[in-house]
């Protein structure tokens, strides 16, 4: 990166700093007079000469419309305005404005610095008349409309009153040249199968503000279900809308379009894909690239899915001449992913990109190392989930994972900004992989950071803030954001910022209007700050009162094992008849039912048919335990038929459970706190897919899971073909160990192999047994003569797939007493 500062004129400092990407430029100048008279634009009138474009139309539609939704201020347009002595805001392409109105601007455009596609020339002055003007000057249509929206995020808005900085002058261009999302009309969306076509003008409008030129749409069939009681129109013909009105803003509209038969190797399979791609490609009146992933869904062999896809891409180009083709090598397995590559270094013209997706085997920088140069790369980050995903957050609190879920309202600004510092530079932009509005910080941030990444995660909080929820919020709002995400980073129990989080939140409903109370993003905010802090109160007193319940049956010797066993039950039972914070679940039930109402989104499966608990219907979720209460209880009952002595030993066990006797080790992988032994790797700032370290994983919510102790609803986990590893010290060099280890996790098909000290086999390969149980090993005495053990687990190499490898929920190295 170059920075070079201009001269100063006045009290206006210009910083031009130019920074070259592959494929992409970047260019800002910008200067700010902090000091310098507002200017009061209440009374102005937009001036926009010889509109060019649909594109530049819909700009002034969404100035004028988002400023009157803000201020109750219409500003008319004007056709004439030499007569006009009020402010005027005036709007177009630059070298229509310096070829027709140049004296109008006084010279203000007249600079040599030149202005690349989508950029744009935004400035303030007050002419020698006396006249306040503002000035928005794309480059092309689409420099036109982030222009505008550039200034709609930098306007001080309130009711009946808009300012603006005098002398403020700025020339900004992205740095990435793709910069979508893929917004999917489909019923897993749990939101997007409610909206109307007004509705999805409006949030496409929020994200052009905010530098998104590209939105990825579903076609009618994908890997869900057909229908989705909340759809106002038939997904053909939203389809088609959506197509057209992405058009009229001229924004890129990509499709995702998987293959999603079986056998794309028989000619009969083949014609029937390519009829059912001509019927909707012919009916779309835009469209400017197809994305095929190469797994999720799908699973073709690469020799067969880029042979139809060149056939496909006759059919495409049939349609739209100039379209593009792309593809991703998601899940290929080791094989797969050398005849991908084969291929490719064979560059077949019809082929435009690749697509760095989840379930890729290998790194982005690898891909593009491995990928010929001819061949553009995109990222397609996922930015929608929390766990079992590409970017899972670290060391997420298994009380918040069984909860909250896998699809959670989000926000989470400073980790999408570092994971973005890492990858971007390898890509020339990103489209993101989303399921709906739970994400839409992230959004906001990835567009922000797609049009300059050295953005503060701080600043666009802010600029979000006094956007979407109001002037007077840009600071506390976006505080209150960063408190959200904060609430997820370590342990829940001691994590007493979860109370400050609602306070903050609680402060700023209290002050709220009612339009505030109204608006989903504030209302998003206010359902994770409730949710949260309901989720830790009643961790804290779940874990409570199964503490107290280990208590009672550590009497079980003087008092009976059958009245230890009562009275620890009927004490875990008040998790359900006497219940905690009430009041703080209500409130979420309440700001469900405000979200249906407000944006469609579907909280709940029976309340508002959402089409499963784990697509973001956490509501259902809410109450699921905390504790060991339901297992315990089922052990209970089977303890009770026993005879005293043995029901005895089998309490002895659960009280003692973790205990590995004598000069033995314990390990609960799956908690954070409690893995001393586990090689834990680089971790998420180096490594934030997880790729090199290890991961906690978490099963799904079902009724076999809710049957295990929870230590065996999380695990420690790798990815692909990387081991999983544990190191002891300080072992006795002439003892016998033991090795008692729970293979848990949500993989069953995965086999795994353990190797002690990298060249001593445990156990060989062996498949995961259902339902999970303690395996015991024996570990050989010259595997520990030195005092130290190493321990390797290794799954079945080159697995294509979701990538999952091995996995592991409890381990106790046991010292044999002699």
């Amino acid at each position: 990166m170059r920075v070079v500062f201009s001269a100063c004129e006045g009290d206006i400092l210009m910083v031009f700093i130019h920074k070259s990407i592959p494929g992409a430029f970047f260019l800002i100048a910008s200067a700010l007079n902090l000091f310098a008279e507002a200017l009061d634009l209440s009374n102005s009138v937009i001036f926009a000469p010889s509109l060019q474009h649909r594109a530049e139309e819909k700009a002034i539609d969404l100035l004028t419309l988002e400023i009157e939704k803000r201020t109750g201020i219409h500003w008319q347009k004007a056709e004439d305005i030499s007569s006009r002595e009020q402010p005027i805001i005036v709007v177009g392409k630059y070298e229509v404005l310096m070829n027709t109105h140049p004296a109008l601007l006084e010279g203000r455009l007249e600079d040599h610095v030149s202005l690349p596609p989508e950029g744009y020339r935004l400035g303030s002055f007050i002419k020698t008349d006396g006249q306040s003007v503002v000035y928005v000057a794309g480059s092309d249509s689409r420099g036109v409309l982030f222009g505008v929206g550039r200034l709609l995020r930098i306007l001080a808005m309130s009711q009946g009153r808009i300012e603006f900085s005098n002398n403020f002058r700025e020339t900004s261009a992205p740095v990435y040249s793709i910069r979508g999302h893929q917004l999917g009309y489909r019923p897993k969306s749990n939101t997007y199968d409610a909206w109307s076509l007004p509705m999805w003008e409006q949030y496409i409008r929020d994200l052009v503000v905010f530098g998104t030129n590209a939105v990825e749409l579903i076609p009618p069939k994908s890997d869900d279900v057909d229908q989705s009681p909340h759809f106002p129109l038939p997904k053909m013909e939203m389809l088609r809308q959506l197509s057209r009105l992405l058009d009229d803003y001229d924004l890129d509209v990509w499709l995702w379009y998987p293959a999603r038969y079986p056998d794309y190797d028989d000619n009969q399979t083949v014609n029937l894909a390519l009829q059912e791609a001509d019927k909707i490609f012919s009916k779309l009146q835009r469209l400017d690239a197809v994305f095929a992933p190469g797994g999720d869904p799908g699973h073709t062999r690469p020799k067969h899915l880029l042979a139809f896809m060149e056939k496909q891409a006759e059919v495409l180009r049939r349609y739209h001449p100039e379209a593009q083709i792309w593809v991703s090598p998601q899940h290929f397995g080791a094989g797969w992913l050398e005849e991908f590559f084969e291929i490719l270094d064979q560059e077949p013209a019809w082929l435009t990109g690749i697509v760095y997706g989840p379930h890729t085997r290998i790194t982005l920088k690898q891909l593009r190392e491995r990928t010929p140069s001819r061949y553009l790369l995109r990222r397609y980050p996922d930015i929608g989930h929390t766990r079992q995903c590409q970017y899972p957050v670290p060391n997420w609190d298994m009380a918040y994972a069984i909860t909250e879920g896998r699809e959670s309202i989000n926000p989470r600004p400073l980790a999408f900004k570092h994971i973005n510092d890492l990858h971007a530079r390898y890509a020339e932009g990103f489209i993101t992989y989303s399921e709906g509005v739970n994400d839409d910080v992230n959004k906001i941030c990835f567009s922000s950071l797609g049009w300059n990444p050295e953005t503060p995660a701080h600043e666009i909080l802010r600029e979000y803030s006094r956007y979407f929820i109001g002037q007077d919020y840009g600071d506390d709002f976006a505080q209150a954001l960063l408190s959200l995400e904060e609430n997820w980073k370590g342990p829940l129990l001691p994590n007493v910022k979860v109370y400050t989080t609602l306070q903050q939140f609680q402060f700023l409903e209290r002050s709220a209007s009612a339009d505030v109370l109204a608006n989903w993003r504030f209302q998003m905010g206010l359902y994770r700050a409730y949710y949260d802090a309901y989720i830790r109160s009643r961790l804290i007193y779940e874990t409570s009162l199964e503490d107290s319940a280990m208590t009672e049956l550590r009497k079980a010797h003087p008092v009976g094992s059958l009245k230890a066993l009562d009275a620890a039950e009927k004490i875990l039972n008040r998790a359900e008849t006497d219940p905690v914070s009430r009041d703080w679940r209500n409130r979420v039930f309440e700001l469900a039912e405000d979200l249906f109402q407000s944006i469609g989104m579907q909280l709940s499966v029976d309340l508002y048919q959402a089409t499963e608990i784990h697509r973001g219907a956490n509501l259902d979720s809410i109450d699921l335990p905390l504790n060991n209460r339901l297992w315990l209880r089922k052990r209970f009952k089977e303890l009770r038929v026993f005879n005293e002595k043995d029901r005895l030993a089998g309490i002895s066990e659960l009280v003692n459970h973790a205990d590995p006797g004598l000069g033995g080790f314990y390990d609960d992988l799956g908690n954070p706190t409690r893995q001393p032994h586990l090689v834990t790797g680089p971790g998420f700032e180096k490594d934030p897919m997880f790729r090199r370290s290890s991961l906690v994983g978490f099963g799904e919510r079902t009724p076999e899971f809710i049957d295990y102790p929870i230590y065996w609803w999380r695990y420690a986990q790798s990815l692909y073909d990387e081991p999983l590893e544990m190191s002891y010290k300080g072992l006795d060099p002439d003892a016998q160990y033991l090795l008692q280890v729970v293979y848990a996790g949500d993989s069953p098909d995965k086999k795994m192999r353990l190797i002690a000290n990298d060249h001593i086999e445990i156990h060989p390969l062996i498949e995961r047994e259902t339902p999970f149980r303690r395996l015991l090993f024996s570990i050989p005495r010259q595997a520990t003569a030195n005092g130290a053990l190493f321990l390797s687990w290794r799954r079945e190499q080159g697995l294509g797939g979701n990538g999952r490898g091995c996995q592991v929920a409890e381990v106790w190295l046991i010292k044999v007493e002699e």
